[in-house]
């Protein structure tokens, strides 16, 4: 489908978030189309809405990263939010993390049909050669990847200091920073945040929770000195 038969709204979105870049987001969709269901991707009753709820409602996150950017997209699954935002800001330097081998290959298809500079890697946000090989990230993205808590466990070893978490979530974002707020303290996160992103061209904003990792505490040591 592309963007053949879609909404007026919908074009006028996708128009205005991936401006000269929308015919390779109308690509990445058709992929989508194509192969999301057969490979486990997406469900059945998503191939209708990928445009509203998948794509621009990822792409749209961009505008709580700064320019330049080196961002991971942790457990990224489809490619969601790391494809969207390739391709709605070229300025990005992307890092696709996914741990289960079928779609890291979709992944690296995915980044080689739309010839997106982006780089695909294996593995777990948790484990230490991760951390070690994609640690200092500006932004660590996540999109239903896990509670918050366990999220920022997971992701903010990943963030250089005062750079940020930015977790994609739905309308309990409230509820799971109030029962795991000192979860994301114990983590090294400062107090969660929570905007809205694409209110001029979404009908249904996306929510998102950032997380800024707060610098070191100095050492005792450091301290009596």
């Amino acid at each position: 489908m592309g963007l053949d038969g879609v909404a007026a709204s919908v074009r006028n979105a996708a128009s205005e978030v991936f401006g000269d870049r929308v015919e390779q987001a109308a690509g990445y969709v058709e992929l989508l189309e194509r192969h999301g269901v057969e490979r486990g991707l997406i469900g059945p009753r998503e191939v209708d809405r990928l445009w509203e709820r998948h794509v621009l409602n990822s792409a749209v996150i961009g505008e709580r990263i700064p320019d330049g950017a080196r961002v991971v997209d942790v457990g990224s699954g489809a490619g969601l939010p790391g494809v969207p935002l390739a391709i709605s800001r070229p300025d990005l330097d992307i890092v696709l993390l996914e741990p289960m081998a079928r779609r890291v290959d979709w992944l690296a298809e995915v980044a080689e049909k739309l010839e997106l500079p982006i780089t695909v890697v294996r593995g777990r946000a948790e484990e230490r050669q991760v951390r070690e090989e994609l640690g200092g990230a500006d932004v660590v993205t996540a999109r239903a990847v896990a509670p918050l808590a366990r999220l920022a466990n997971w992701c903010l070893p990943l963030v250089r200091s005062q750079g940020a978490l930015v977790a994609l979530k739905g309308a309990s974002a409230g509820e799971e920073i109030e029962r795991d707020r000192a979860d994301v303290r114990k983590a090294g996160g400062g107090e969660p945040e929570v905007f809205e992103c694409g209110t001029k061209v979404l009908e249904v904003p996306s929510t998102v929770v950032v997380i800024h990792r707060l610098p070191p505490k100095p050492s005792r040591s450091r301290r009596r000195s």
